[in-house]
């Protein structure tokens, strides 16, 4: 056990935000953290990285965090870079200081053990050594480069000083900087925020394989799966342990709650029937130890509890459009978009009913490509038409940051001035804003509320088009649920942005993917693009392994005099490269082989027949670690003899 909570609690005054909080990060675990907007979940964070403290009981029961050894806790705080003038580079460098200290201590050692063999000085040597290279001292720098760039950086950036990035660039770079500092556990709040399908992508890879513990909260519910094998979700204050990544949460919650709710009713049905014979035979002397018997039965009885019902609260609204488009709905022709310069080229054609989800990297076009097609930019070349009877509803990323000292009440009724309160109240209460909160100026929604809101105002006018820019952003999960039921009823057409990829393959029929300054269209949505994705990279794959072996196998001889000049003959410089390749290939195996049997581990964690077993439980997640321990050595090696095989092409 690497840190664990028992029986916290979390006060603000008199406001509870978490109560018998038990919680445990074992070993390397990848957890989740889920739970509805405002349940506690950042709290909860802020607890482990030390932010919040326990709070106290009245009660006796004991309260404590227990840690083993002094695990270091990362976690992305508030931005506050001490020099805004410093540049990127020597910023994130900071995170590194450690492990250039040890590489250059190693280097000294190793000067001094060319004259001094000393076995202390090599037992020291040995062990610093040993810890560098289980630190990732052997390519902490080619880690350093990959971040840059998989964050958006180009190497012209790493010159700039800190203060000409915006908001979101700044959060990458302190996210960066806390990947390079491996902490024991990095908790991550929202990580995926202000990154595209890509880095996303590549993020999920990075921190399944990191070799220590993380703690994470999401509302991306394809990350969760791709990488937690563990899920805490946090309702009505305290905290639930499930096995598994998210999809496996949602199976076992509601599984959970049917078998607590049939047990529950099933006890409720025997305590009445032996309520009833004690109530139909208690005046009866005969039967007065019968009837104490069912008493004491009903009194020894390991209660039942009613299982809470989901906190599935949400906004609901009837949003059909009012006048049908004609089929033609949107026909797009060489549009080219952009600001100064062209970004990118659209062409498309839109027909009605048509779902078309849009993807693709940051600063490639997707916002200004909707800006464009609803007249607030103008187009850069080619055209853009609209069928008949067309009525747009425009939802962006900037209606989540409105401002406006009016109340909710008075901003929404100020936009439809012919309803009367009551209509304008019952159509808030459909978003949640209900009661006095009705009252709350716009100044003081969070951005959620905010979107919820915009939302109110688009759906209530009951546009045939809608086209959305990032609807889902401050949305927790049930939240994005719902809109993604409203808007596969939706009888109108749809175009939209997101990132959140759950949300596109669940509701787009088509999509468009802007690239690289194109922009490419899968008319059958998102199951198409991923298969496409998945033969690019078999087909990349395959053309650098050729091209391997291709240099190793067809390179020219070269004559005496050079390989004599390299200190090795031709025969001996291709024996090695081949022994290279063979260990190469058979790591590759075994990688393979540990993948399948981790995999077939966390297969058994989800079985029924495990579930009331905790030590069976726990005896498989020891076994996943270990092979998952064991896979990053593997890993690790791989990528060593990759590296030493390119000094053989």
């Amino acid at each position: 056990m690497l840190y664990q909570i028992v029986n916290g609690a979390v006060r603000f005054g008199d406001d509870t935000i978490l109560r018998d909080i038990n919680f445990e990060i074992r070993n390397t675990e990848k957890i989740a953290v889920v739970g509805r907007n405002g349940c506690g979940k950042t709290t909860l964070l802020k607890l482990i990285a030390g932010e919040v403290d326990l709070s106290k009981r009245d009660s006796d029961e004991d309260i404590f965090i227990v840690k083993t050894g002094k695990p270091e806790i990362g976690y992305l705080k508030q931005i506050a870079f001490e020099d805004p003038n410093l540049s990127m580079e020597r910023e994130v460098r900071k995170s590194l200081v450690f492990m250039e200290t040890m590489k250059a201590r190693l280097e000294s050692m190793a000067a001094e053990l060319e004259h001094n063999h000393e076995e202390k000085m090599v037992q020291e040597y040995a062990s610093l050594q040993e810890q560098f290279q289980s630190l990732g001292g052997y390519y902490y720098e080619k880690e350093y480069e990959t971040l840059i760039a998989k964050f958006g950086f180009s190497q012209e950036d790493k010159k700039k000083p800190l203060k000409e990035f915006s908001g979101g660039q700044q959060t990458k770079i302190a996210f960066i900087k806390l990947l390079l500092s491996k902490p024991d556990i990095l908790l991550l709040d929202e990580p995926t925020n202000h990154l595209d399908v890509e880095a996303i992508e590549w993020l999920e890879g990075y921190i399944k394989n990191y070799p220590k513990a993380v703690v994470v909260v999401s509302h991306d519910r394809m990350f969760l799966d791709h990488v937690v094998s563990v899920v805490y979700e946090i309702e009505y204050g305290t905290a639930k342990r499930y096995p598994g990544n998210y999809s496996d949460f949602v199976v076992r919650k509601k599984e959970n709650y049917e078998k607590q709710m049939k047990d529950y009713l099933l006890q409720q049905k025997e305590i009445k029937r032996l309520e009833e014979i004690v109530e139909r035979f208690k005046n009866k002397p005969t039967k007065v130890a019968m009837t104490r018997s069912k008493l004491k039965t009903i009194e020894h009885m390991e209660k039942v509890e009613k299982p809470d019902r989901y906190d599935d609260k949400t906004f609901h609204a009837a949003f059909q459009p009012t006048v049908e488009t004609g089929n033609d709905v949107l026909w797009v022709s060489d549009l080219e978009i952009g600001y100064d310069t062209i970004l990118t080229k659209v062409v498309l054609d839109v027909k009605k009913g048509d779902k078309l989800g849009i993807l693709g990297g940051n600063g490639l076009g997707k916002s200004t490509f909707l800006k464009t097609i609803v007249g607030m930019l103008p187009a850069l070349g080619g055209e853009y038409k609209y069928g008949v009877h067309v009525d747009i509803g425009y939802f962006d990323q900037q209606m989540a940051q409105y401002s406006s000292k009016e109340t909710v009440l008075e901003d929404f009724w100020g936009e439809f001035p012919t309803l009367t309160q009551t209509e304008v109240r019952n159509l808030l209460g459909a978003f949640l804003f209900s009661g006095d909160d009705v009252f709350k100026t716009v100044d003081m929604l969070s951005g959620g509320e905010k979107v919820r809101l915009a939302l109110c105002k688009i759906l209530k006018r009951r546009p045939n088009v809608l086209i959305l820019d990032e609807p889902t952003n401050h949305m927790d999960i049930v939240g994005k649920e719902t809109l993604e039921a409203m808007l596969k009823d939706y009888q109108g057409t749809l175009i939209f942005v997101s990132h959140d990829r759950y949300f596109v393959k669940q509701i787009a029929n088509r999509l468009l993917v802007f690239e690289n300054g194109v922009t490419k269209e899968y008319p059958f949505g998102y199951e198409q693009y991923q298969e496409e994705l998945l033969r690019r990279q078999e087909r990349e794959g395959a053309g650098a392994t050729e091209a391997v072996q291709r240099k190793i196998t067809s390179q020219p001889e070269q004559s005496k005099e050079e390989t004599v000049g390299k200190g090795k003959s031709s025969y001996a410089f291709g024996k090695e490269r081949s022994q290279l390749l063979k260990k190469l290939q058979k790591a590759e195996e075994q990688l393979e082989e540990l993948e399948q049997k981790a995999s077939e581990k966390k297969a058994e964690l989800v079985k029924p027949e495990y579930q009331s077993r905790y030590s069976k439980l726990t005896e498989i997640q020891e076994e996943i670690d270990a092979l998952e321990e064991e896979l990053l050595l593997k890993m690790e090696e791989w990528e060593e003899l990759s590296e030493r095989l390119k000094d053989y092409q």
